[in-house]
Order: C-alpha cells, then sequence, then structure tokens
C-alpha cells in the first residue's frame, strides 16, 4: 500500500533500491562500525526485498480472501453458528490446519532471564531515549518507593501521601517489606521485624534478633552474597524462586537510621525482560522515524544510550546501569545482570513504508526493513564488542506481532535465516517471539510454534489484539457484546488456557517465556497486585507491566507463586477444545438504548483521546483517561477494539453515522478538557473547524469494517504523514 501523503527526505540509490538518507546514514554508520562493506550490504537487502515481497504479498491476499469467505459465511447465515458445522468450514477453506505431532521445541543459546527464569516484563516505545534507559534499568527496582509512592499501600488510618515524609505511612511500607523477607528467605527461628542486625560469617548470613538472640536461614541457601564487610555488611543479597532481593544496609540512611536493623531499602531484581518497542506503542510512520528507532536499539546494544532529565530546576543524565558485584558466600566474586535482557517487537507483515522503494518505485514492506536494520544495530552486541552486554549466549530476541497462522510464521523465520546470511551471523541467532495475538494463530497455535521450532522464545496473549481481531473477523455474525463484557467470555479464557498448554506440550522449560498481557491501569496499582498474581498462578513465566515500579510490585507476585510449580501440575490437565475458542460473543438480548448510547461514548471518547496524541504529537502509546477519568493506557490495540466494535455496530444498525458524529462532536471538548495542562496541545475542532485528528477519529469507525483484519495502521500512518507535511508547512 502506499501512502498517498509521502514525507519529503533526501534520498539516495543503493543497489536498485531508492533509499530515504536517515536510513542510509544510520546503516552505513553501523556497517563501518563492524567492518562490514557497504556495497555487499545494499545488494543483499535488495536481494531479500526481491525474493521476499511477493511472499509477503501472497500472505495478505490469503489474509483478505480468508476473511471475504468469512463474511460471506456470517450474511448467509448470521447468528451465532452451529459448532460442528462452522469448524468443518473453517477446515474446508484452510483457516483451520492440522495439528501437528508431538514435538519438542530445540532453540539453543538462550538467556537465563528468558528459558529458565520467571518474573514480569515491559513493554516501552523505543523513540522515547529516556523510557528506554528507564526499562533497561527496571531490572532491580526499589521496593520501598514503589509501595510509599502508589496507592499499593492504602491512604487510610493516617497512612496518607500528602506532604513531606509521612512516618505512619513508612512504617507500613516497612512492615510490607519484612513480610516479603519472611516468605522469600525465612529464619531458622523468629522473624524478620525482630532483626537487630545481619552480618556474614562462615559464608553464612547470621541475623541477630530482639533480645540478642542469633539465628540464620531455614535454608542457607537462600543467601547468595553480600557486599561490603563481612561483619557489617552494605547490603545482603538474598534468592528466591530464582529472583534476587538486595536488602541495603545503612544505619545513617533516611530510613535506615529509623530502622532497628540499619535496612535502607528492599530492592528486587524485578523487570527481568523489557521488550523495545516498534511496533503499537510508537508513531512510527517514516524514515526519520525508523531512523531514531534504530539508532536508539543501537545504542542500547552498545550500552551506550543515555538521556538528559530534567527534574525541577536541576537536569542530569540517566544512563544504563553496570552490573551489580557481590562476595558470594564461598568468597568469590558474584556477578549480576544490571539492566533487564532486552528484546525488540519489529512490525509485522502488513505495513510498507517509503523509508526504502524496490526497483519498481514501491514502499517495501516495513516488517522487512525492520529485521535487517535492527538487527544491523544488534551487531555490537552480538559480536561482544560493549561492556554492558545484553545477551551473554550471542542471540538477539524479535519479538513478532500481529501474525496469521503458521504460514506467516514461516515467513519470518525465513527471512531472519535471509537476514543472518546478509550480516555473517550463525544460522539461529536471531530468535522469534510469537505474539499470540490474531485468531488464526490461536487456533492453530501449536502448527505456529511447529514452523519456529528451533528459534521460538516466547508466546504470549494479548488479549487487547485479540479481541480487535475477534470482533473484526466475525463482524457480520452480529452485534458484538460491549467490550467491557468481552474479557470475561468463554472464547478468552480457552484461548489463555490453551496459550500455555500450546508452551508447555512444546518443552517451553529451558527454552521460551510463556507471557500474558498487559496492567492497563498504571496508576491503579492496589488492584494490580489483588488482580495480576493470576497470571503466574495460571503458569505464565512472565506478564506485562506499564512501568518499572509496576514491574517492582508485580515481582512480588513471583515470589508469592513459584510458576514452574505451577506449570508441573499443569501439564497434566486435558486441554481445552478449539472449539471453544471458537464461540463468538455475540448479543444474546437486545441492548436498551442507554446502554447503547453508553457504549458508544465510551469507545468514542477513547478514540478520540488516543488519536489525538497520535496524529497531532506522534505519541504512540498513553495515559488515556476514558469516561469516568480512569487513565487507561492506550495502544493501537485498544484503538482496534474500540473502533471494530462500533464499525460492528453500524453494520448491525444498532447505532448510525449521525449518532457517532454527534457522539465525536460532543466528546470532543471533554477530550480537550482532559488535555488542557498540555501547552502543545491542539483542540479536535478549531475555529476552522474539525481537525486531522477527529478526521482521523471519524474515519476509524466509519471505515472499520473495511481496514485490513481491523487493523488501525493504515488510517493512523496516512493520517500522521498528513499532519507532519501541515506541521512542516506552517
Amino acid at each position: 500500500m502506499t501512502d498517498p501523503s509521502p514525507t519529503l527526505t533526501a534520498r539516495q540509490a543503493k543497489a536498485g533500491l531508492d533509499v530515504a538518507t536517515p536510513v542510509v546514514e544510520f546503516a552505513e554508520g553501523a556497517l563501518a562500525d563492524a567492518g562490514l562493506p557497504a556495497d555487499a550490504f545494499w545488494t543483499g537487502f535488495a536481494a531479500i526485498v526481491r525474493d521476499l515481497t511477493p511472499r509477503n504479498r501472497e500472505l495478505l491476499a490469503t489474509r483478505d480472501d480468508l476473511q471475504a469467505r468469512l463474511d460471506a459465511y456470517h450474511r448467509a447465515q448470521p447468528g451465532r453458528p452451529d459448532a460442528t458445522a462452522y469448524r468443518a468450514f473453517l477446515e474446508e477453506i484452510g483457516y483451520l490446519v492440522p495439528e501437528p505431532g508431538e514435538f519438542t521445541v530445540t532453540t539453543e543459546n538462550v538467556d537465563a532471564e528468558i528459558g529458565v527464569m520467571a518474573g514480569p516484563q515491559l513493554v516501552v516505545p523505543l523513540l522515547n531515549a529516556r523510557f528506554a534507559v528507564n526499562a533497561a534499568n527496571a531490572r532491580w527496582g526499589s521496593l520501598y518507593d514503589a509501595l510509599y509512592g502508589t496507592d499499593a499501600i492504602s491512604e487510610d488510618d493516617g497512612r496518607e501521601r500528602a506532604g513531606a515524609y509521612n512516618a505512619v505511612r513508612g512504617a507500613a511500607v516497612i512492615a510490607r517489606g519484612r513480610q516479603l523477607l519472611d516468605l522469600a528467605a525465612p529464619l531458622a527461628q523468629g522473624s524478620h521485624a525482630d532483626a537487630r542486625g545481619y552480618r556474614v560469617e562462615g559464608g553464612a548470613l547470621v541475623v541477630t534478633l530482639d533480645g540478642g538472640a542469633e539465628t540464620g536461614l531455614a535454608d542457607a541457601s537462600g543467601f547468595a552474597g553480600f557486599t561490603g564487610d563481612a561483619a557489617d555488611p552494605s547490603a545482603i543479597l538474598l534468592r528466591h524462586h530464582g529472583l534476587h532481593v538486595h536488602v541495603a544496609i545503612d544505619r545513617n540512611g533516611t530510613i535506615g537510621r529509623t530502622d532497628a536493623a540499619g535496612i535502607d531499602d528492599l530492592v528486587l531484581e524485578s523487570a527481568l525482560t523489557t521488550i523495545m518497542d516498534l511496533e503499537d506503542s510508537v508513531a512510527a510512520v517514516d524514515a526519520d522515524d525508523k531512523a531514531l528507532g534504530y539508532r536508539n536499539w543501537q545504542g542500547l546494544m552498545r550500552g551506550e544510550l543515555s538521556e538528559t532529565v530534567a527534574k525541577g530546576d536541576r537536569s542530569f543524565l540517566r544512563t544504563m546501569n553496570p552490573d551489580r558485584r557481590y562476595t558470594a558466600p564461598d568468597g568469590s566474586e558474584l556477578v549480576l545482570h544490571g539492566r533487564a535482557l532486552l528484546l525488540i517487537r519489529n512490525v509485522g507483515h502488513l505495513m510498507t513504508i517509503d523509508a526504502v522503494r524496490d526497483e519498481a518505485g514501491d514502499e517495501i514492506f516495513e516488517g522487512i526493513l525492520d529485521a535487517v536494520m535492527t538487527t544491523l544495530g544488534a551487531l555490537p552486541d552480538l559480536r561482544g564488542e560493549t561492556p554492558l552486554s545484553n545477551s551473554r549466549t550471542g542471540s538477539m530476541y524479535i519479538v513478532k506481532p500481529k501474525m496469521h497462522g503458521p504460514a506467516e510464521v514461516r515467513f519470518a523465520v525465513d527471512l531472519f535465516a535471509r537476514v543472518e546470511e546478509l550480516l555473517g551471523l550463525p544460522a539461529r541467532t536471531l530468535k522469534i517471539g510469537i505474539m499470540d495475538e490474531e485468531r488464526r494463530t490461536s487456533v492453530n497455535l501449536r502448527a505456529a510454534i511447529a514452523e519456529a521450532a528451533d528459534r521460538i522464545v516466547f508466546i504470549n496473549t494479548g488479549f487487547l489484539d485479540r479481541t480487535g481481531d475477534e470482533i473484526h473477523t466475525s463482524l457480520h455474525a452480529g452485534p458484538f457484546i460491549p467490550k467491557g463484557q468481552i474479557r470475561a467470555q468463554q472464547f478468552m479464557s480457552a484461548y489463555e488456557d490453551r496459550n500455555v498448554d500450546a508452551g508447555l506440550r512444546a518443552g517451553f522449560f529451558g527454552h521460551a517465556q510463556i507471557g500474558k498481557g498487559m496492567w492497563a491501569m498504571p496508576d491503579l496499582m492496589h488492584a494490580m497486585l489483588e488482580q495480576k498474581i493470576a497470571h503466574p498462578l495460571a503458569g505464565a513465566t512472565t506478564a506485562w507491566v506499564p512501568s518499572p515500579t509496576a514491574a517492582t510490585l508485580h515481582a512480588l507476585h513471583y515470589h508469592d507463586v513459584d510458576v514452574f510449580a505451577v506449570e508441573e501440575g499443569l501439564r497434566s490437565r486435558a486441554p481445552r477444545d478449539v472449539a471453544e475458542v471458537l464461540v463468538i460473543p455475540l448479543q444474546d438480548a437486545p441492548l436498551t438504548a442507554e446502554e447503547i448510547r453508553t457504549e458508544l461514548d465510551n469507545n468514542v471518547q477513547s478514540i478520540l483521546g488516543y488519536v489525538v496524541r497520535w496524529i497531532d504529537q506522534g505519541v504512540g502509546c498513553s495515559k488515556v483517561p476514558d469516561i469516568h477519568g480512569i487513565a487507561l493506557m492506550e495502544d493501537r490495540a485498544t484503538l482496534r477494539i474500540s473502533s471494530q466494535l462500533l464499525a460492528n455496530w453500524l453494520e448491525h444498525g444498532l447505532i448510525t453515522a449521525e449518532e457517532v458524529e454527534d457522539g465525536l462532536r460532543r466528546l470532543a471538548p471533554v477530550v480537550d478538557g482532559q488535555n488542557a495542562g498540555d501547552a502543545t496541545y491542539e483542540s479536535l475542532i478549531g475555529p476552522d473547524g474539525p481537525g486531522i485528528a477527529f478526521e482521523s477519529a471519524r474515519r476509524m469507525i466509519l471505515e472499520g469494517a473495511a481496514q485490513p483484519s481491523g487493523y488501525t495502521e493504515p488510517l493512523l500512518h496516512e493520517m500522521r504523514r498528513r499532519k507532519k507535511a501541515a506541521l512542516a508547512a506552517r
């Protein structure tokens, strides 16, 4: 697809390709650093584009053909279909493929954070260097700060956060920290709440209790190391369920001087892994945007990415954390990784981009560009040329989103093999993460995993995109239930369970993560602590969180739950039948006019609130207040749900185009008011009428049924480029 509003930038001819100068400069700078010849690179890149573009187009044509068959089926027999007949139809058209026989994945050179550890995972927009550095450093986080600074601890009974330090709230934080110590490193006798001092003697931890008695750990192996002098350590290091707890001791510290044991903080191993995102959470629509992302990724892979941060009247340079060094119980040095293991999410197979044009003058597929350029940016780490390493096994981890079924996974695997050949990397250096977020992947997940059995390192359930695809796939079957009810439906729980079962059956332990989706309310940490424990209890070795603080709090769940023990218990359960995943969440009874109006307004407000920042400011992921004022993390996946639901209701006459227009105009001032504190914000409807962002929101709904797989990217990219051109012309 060719964008009607191409950006204007200098371009250069390279081996028959027409390449935007920002991409050329990034690539040739990286090649020079690696000592690789530029001419051979461009020739090889052009060959990849020439060879793989037809296959990419065929895969998209298959998507369109299957969707057309589904649309015709549902138009001919609306309503929830008969399960047996529907399944037979899906098998007949090739939507459902045969289940593979038993197999076990064989991925090699997998870092421990992915293969044998369980813990939180961050996803962060790669175009924002400050966010990227913060996320890399979120491997370790202060539990005291996370508890004190959020609603994780209530403000009842004098525990308010307002004003200067509140000792009552601080005491509640410290008490919660001692509970963690008693769980993660129980004493042979007594409680850490009674501790008055810690020292190391003969390679063991000795704890002095109130009254002078001494004890050690109930399980001595839970003591991993210390810093400082053994008789008076500045920190002790504990290990539980594979995660570390750094107990900072400073009797002169802000907290330590008031603590009987001198404990100044508990620093938890938190975000074991972080996905640096070039997809849903960014607004990257042209060569300048893409080159910025590639440079930031290269900076991370060099261990050099930094950003100046301003706080009040001072500023400082935020850099990537070094590794952490301890004395082990046997006196040797123990080095722990100081940063999250970084994965990168490339884009999917759909979009093209004018950053590079092929020999026919057409935009190339963005996924091909990402695979080549992000691998090029990772060469410093893959070659071991940085003191702050990412992978210690020589691997690069690429999360691949929005793939529809096994054939599309095979295409990604073949693309990665071509990139390895181009850059002289060992076979299977590039590992793949499969986002199980599209219906055709969900129902064929084992077959999809089998296509990548020697590269796979990750599957997860992305319930947001999964919901959007559910609506679009069956858009003509009938009106869907309101979006807030969809997650509780049968198909969703079956989808979640089958994902875990597929990973366990394929032997993921030692090779790959099983993940769960995002907590979308970043200000509601108390609720997260109550609810997100469900993810490790479900057998997921990782789950997404929206911030470093949330990662530290979510880490508590991995101390509460031994995920690998949970997985052992799940191996014997009978997997849920695919028929359960195919139950379409249609309305069983008509909604009232008030229910319809409320749902319309809720979705319109969400669409406007997200789109105005994406189009006008290039912000791909942000906290958008919903109609009740609750801040929700919105990205393209949430936009897909809202726009597809309203497109579905338009199709079935629950709402009209006039009601959509009325809702947009009524709620535009509400969204404007929610952004009143942003000096760069432009009103959705200005003196000359609705702006580009408003038009984008309108088109998301009115043209939603016609969008490929219900995706928002084609319209967003077109309109963002129009906005950038308008801004440049001012």
